[in-house]
């Protein structure tokens, strides 16, 4: 390939591959430098098959044997679906690298690779039209937010927090959160993290209507976020910590406190078990050993 202004010789800058269609049959995968072959991720992904998101499977042909080197989960992912090991997959072939040029391609290949940040993907979801990301934003902006990459006065940028709560306690509870967060801090950037989120949401999906909004906006809203971090930081880490301190805010001089304990029975949730994240594991055996004022 020659450059037609400069005259270079741009070749070098192009990988010397051919793209042919192989039957799965007819590659070999299990290297000893890749990865051990996940069957739960397979069947994850299998689950939830997208044509468009296999990428070609990077083979090297030595002897005239098709290695793997990249792309094993998604060969399986395809035979799974197929339900044939005949199934073609396309592949990008090299003819001409060593065992050891595979290892390296293998261990480096996400080196210089840009992840794609929350923001990105909820904005790219919001262009392919996507219903749940659609319906957050729509909901997110009916209460004079914004979705962004960075904190700033009414803004939310901790968009994995929200898809978390619309996705385990559904639309009514990411709903309610945002009110009682806007009506108690107005937007401060603060009160819209993913700890103080989650914390309200947890209350909110714990107590239902025994929670009430405008004595929670009243008597919640009175203490500022750094306030309530402080207080958190002192009970547990996490949003755990945040719902703990909100409550105790909430509960100041009433009469009739809403139980501290009920946060750690599991919630009712919309989703299936896996949703379940870490912090959230053995709460309720720690809250046995602990002493809550």
């Amino acid at each position: 390939m020659i450059d037609s202004v400069h005259g270079e010789d741009l070749s070098c800058f192009v990988p010397q591959v051919s793209f042919e269609q192989i039957a799965i049959k007819n590659l070999v995968s299990n290297q000893q430098y890749q990865r051990n072959l996940s069957l739960g991720h397979v069947r994850k992904v299998a689950a939830n098959f997208d044509l468009y998101q296999i990428n070609p499977v990077k083979v090297s042909r030595r002897d005239g044997i098709n290695y793997v080197f990249n792309g094993q989960h998604t060969i399986e992912t395809v035979a799974l679906v197929s339900g044939s090991r005949d199934t073609p997959v396309w592949c990008m072939v090299y003819d001409d690298i060593v065992y050891e040029e595979e290892a390296d391609i293998f261990a480096n290949q996400a080196k210089y690779v840009k992840s794609l940040s929350p923001y990105e993907i909820f904005m790219a979801n919001i262009e392919a039209n996507n219903d749940k990301h659609l319906i957050i934003k729509g909901l997110v902006e009916s209460y004079g937010l914004v979705i962004v990459d960075t904190k700033i006065q009414n803004g939310i940028c901790a968009i994995a927090a929200i898809e978390y709560i619309y996705d385990y306690y559904g639309y009514h509870v990411l709903e309610r959160t945002l009110r009682l967060c806007v009506g108690a801090w107005e937007g401060d950037a603060a009160s819209l993290t993913a700890n103080m989120l989650k914390g309200v949401s947890r209350i909110a999906a714990t107590f239902g209507d025994e929670l009430k909004d405008s004595m929670f906006v009243d008597k919640v809203g009175g203490h500022s976020p750094k306030e309530l971090h402080r207080t958190a930081q002192e009970r547990r880490s996490g949003s755990i910590g945040y719902a703990e301190a909100v409550l105790l805010a909430y509960n100041y001089r009433m009469k009739h406190p809403l139980k501290m304990e009920r946060l750690y029975a599991k919630p009712t949730k919309l989703v299936p078990e896996q949703v379940f994240i870490s912090e959230e594991n053995n709460i309720a055996t720690e809250f046995e050993q602990s002493v809550l004022t």
